[in-house]
């Protein structure tokens, strides 16, 4: 199973690892990146975490000879704290985050996440979860629908997606990827559509669906809450975001911790108005370079 890390070299000079860390990779995947971070490990250890049990077998096929080193999770990384602690650490020192989709959710039809495949409305990371995309589409309110693929796509049509979906399922139920990829783009403006011509016209709506489906903003705020509470000082967080959305809230999180308010007046006798309780390592968001984007796409 074919697999490129993102920003894999930039990932290992960020993290800085000198071989005794404790480590938490919050989206293990296929263990690309981790098979980078636990070379290092020596003597320190990686705790990782998946919820897609297929993508957890093979990461482990990945990372077999050095499984020693390695506490696997096989569960959300909004249980992050509690995790931690159960695999026998209290604090660790650094902790990762790739917010991207795994190859196999977009290579394989059947899990529903690509509209270049035909499969099945669901798009569940784990698929233990309950509530699929199909159960989205053909449930939920118009106006719910509308919010979400405003707020989650940003998608301006947003509205008349909804209202033209609800029309269409009264006759007959939404089934696959490809027959909502098509529905939407046949009533699609062509204009719009033409002018967007590398980013097919439900691109967006499927984010947003995929987005409520595994209620991926909710849980990343949570997780980046958790994360600072169990980070050692000196600690690193990374972060790598692919959209406007998950980007937003990194953005905030932090810079809310460089300058935090102080509200309570108890608190204030202890420490100076605004002091950072973390600093940025590095000043602007990294990109990839052309030669990554040209040898993995998906990096763009």
């Amino acid at each position: 199973m074919e697999h490129i890390s993102v920003l894999k070299n930039e990932v290992l000079e960020y993290l800085d690892l000198s071989g005794n860390e404790i480590v938490v990779d919050g989206t293990l995947g296929l263990g690309g990146h981790s098979l980078e971070i636990v070379k290092l490990l020596e003597k320190g250890r990686l705790v990782a975490f998946e919820q897609d049990e297929r993508n957890l077998r093979e990461a482990k096929k990945r990372l077999e000879k050095y499984i020693d080193r390695i506490i696997f999770v096989h569960d959300n990384f909004c249980f992050l704290k509690n995790r931690v602690i159960e695999a026998g650490f209290e604090s660790v020192d650094r902790i990762f985050f790739d917010l991207g989709l795994s190859s196999p959710h977009v290579d394989e039809a059947e899990r529903g996440f690509s509209f270049m495949r035909e499969g099945p409305l669901d798009m569940r990371f784990d698929p233990r979860s309950k509530l699929t995309a199909a159960d989205v589409v053909n449930n939920y309110a118009e106006e719910d629908l509308a919010k979400i693929f405003y707020e989650y796509g940003e998608e301006r049509l947003g509205n008349k997606v909804a209202r033209k979906i609800v029309e269409r399922r009264k006759e007959k139920n939404f089934e696959s990827t490809t027959e909502l990829a098509d529905f939407v783009q046949d009533f699609y403006p062509k204009k719009r559509s033409s002018s967007r011509s590398k980013s097919h016209p439900a691109t967006k709506i499927f984010q947003a669906l995929r987005i409520e489906v595994n209620d991926e903003l909710e849980v990343l705020k949570r997780t980046l809450e958790q994360s600072f509470e169990i980070l050692n000082p000196g600690g690193v967080i990374l972060v790598i975001t692919y959209h406007s959305l998950e980007d937003r809230i990194v953005k905030h999180y932090f810079k809310e911790l460089e300058q935090p308010p102080v509200t309570d007046p108890q608190e204030a006798i202890y420490r100076n108005f605004g002091d950072p309780l973390v600093e940025k390592v590095v000043k602007k968001p990294i990109l990839p370079s052309k030669e990554e984007v040209s040898n993995n796409p998906r990096a763009r």
